[in-house]
């Protein structure tokens, strides 16, 4: 897994990627479509057309890193609908290939 500052916050292209994209094509992607920094610390999550290779970009304290996974079976599952930013939880989900249709917390007892 990747070692992530605790602060960072993760975005989520849902859009099919073109992954011949490296650090440029892909900071030109975080800047022009997400509105967000990519020298900011966070981690930006990108997924190709078949959802079979996935790339991370992210800044290292001292320049941008890139990281990929490409799976030898099955499908990457990301929800087509929601919002660019997610949570560790749903990344977490989504490189371990579970296609969580609904993710909820269990109600947690209060004392009155």
């Amino acid at each position: 897994m990747i070692g992530l500052a605790p602060l960072g916050r993760i975005f989520l292209r849902r859009q099919p990627t073109d992954m011949r994209k490296s650090f440029d094509g892909l900071s030109g992607i975080v800047r022009g479509e997400l509105k967000q920094d990519p020298l900011a610390g966070d981690l930006f999550v990108f997924v190709n057309r078949r959802r079979d290779f996935v790339k991370a970009l992210y800044w290292d304290r001292d320049g941008l890193a890139l990281w990929a996974k490409r799976l030898a079976r099955g499908r990457f599952a990301p929800r087509p609908d929601g919002p660019p930013e997610i949570g560790r939880d749903e990344l977490v989900l989504l490189l371990e290939g579970v296609r969580a249709r609904v993710v909820s917390r269990s109600p947690r007892w209060h004392a009155c």
